[in-house]
């Protein structure tokens, strides 16, 4: 298989991956699971799979500064899946995908600009992002509480994967060391408030086809194969192509939803989406340029 078939084969993994996160977010509510039993899958599996690799990684986690740690351990582990978990009752799964996915490129304009003092995406593409969460929103329905409140939350969960995006940059790590920072401190802190009986758990009483379901999403799809894949596509494609390839997540995660879910999207919410990611292409192609290969991990 040639560099750029590969490249492709990678980004295409990643695309199913991030939509499997977004509809088994929202698929939460359907299930006999709480969202703490879905945090304790989606951190442990991956922790245990990749315990035996952690003894060659530990000088690089050492070298880490804090605050970079501290924005890749925020801004993917624990803290965000939390945002998105209670942002998803309240919304669709095209929402979370577009809200979370395709707001991220403001949240990372923005800390650019604060941390770096680098210029972010182009304004018309963030604009293009903004009018198509308004639409997403009104495409809900009934504009209450509930829906402003659901998407405040995946909004603020955009910000969080924009500070994980900037601590990757700053941190400079491999794909399987900032994993690991992803991993073990969220899989210990869930596995410690699940002890302490501060979250309900239904994990013993329930059918193990549904762990098994949201084990092989959550723990193995999100948790280990899309940052794998994600870099090795990032390596052989380009940076700029990898991100506006991500554009098309929402999109995927609204037909998908659709025979999975059964969700039926409004226009305005079709609507929504293909703005988005209409926006985040936009924001990509205007800062066209070279870019690094991506640390193979």
């Amino acid at each position: 298989m040639s560099n750029s078939m590969l490249g492709w084969a990678a980004m295409c993994a990643a695309l199913v991956t991030w939509a499997g996160f977004s509809l088994s977010m929202r698929g939460i509510g359907a299930s006999a699971l709480t969202p703490s039993d879905v945090a304790l899958l989606r951190f442990a599996v991956p922790a245990l799979i990749l315990l035996p690799l952690v003894p060659a990684r530990l000088r690089e986690l050492k070298s880490v500064r804090l605050a970079p740690a501290l924005m890749i351990v925020m801004g993917a582990g624990l803290p965000f899946f939390g945002l998105v978990a209670a942002g998803g009752r309240f919304t669709s799964a095209a929402h979370v995908s577009a809200l979370v996915a395709g707001t991220a490129p403001l949240a990372v304009a923005i800390l650019a600009r604060v941390l770096t003092g680098q210029r972010g995406a182009s304004l018309p593409g963030l604009a293009t992002i903004v009018l198509g969460i308004a639409l997403l929103v009104l495409g809900l329905g009934v504009v209450d509480g509930r829906v402003i409140a659901g998407a405040a939350l995946l909004l603020a969960a955009s910000f969080l994967w924009g500070t994980y995006t900037m601590g990757m940059r700053l941190a400079a790590v491999t794909p399987m060391t900032c994993l690991m920072l992803v991993t073990y401190p969220s899989a210990i802190a869930i596995a410690l408030l699940k002890a302490s009986g501060v979250f309900e758990s239904h994990l013993g009483s329930i059918d193990p086809h549904q762990v098994l379901v949201f084990a092989g999403v959550q723990g193995i799809g999100t948790g280990i194969v899309s940052t794998l894949v994600y870099a090795i596509a990032v390596r052989h494609l380009g940076a700029l192509r990898c991100a506006t390839m991500g554009a098309l997540a929402p999109v995927l995660v609204t037909g998908a939803a659709i025979p999975l879910l059964g969700e039926q999207p409004t226009l305005l919410t079709i609507v929504g989406v293909v703005a988005v990611a209409l926006g985040v292409a936009m924001a990509n192609t205007r800062r066209a340029g070279p870019s690094r290969p991506a640390r193979a991990g």
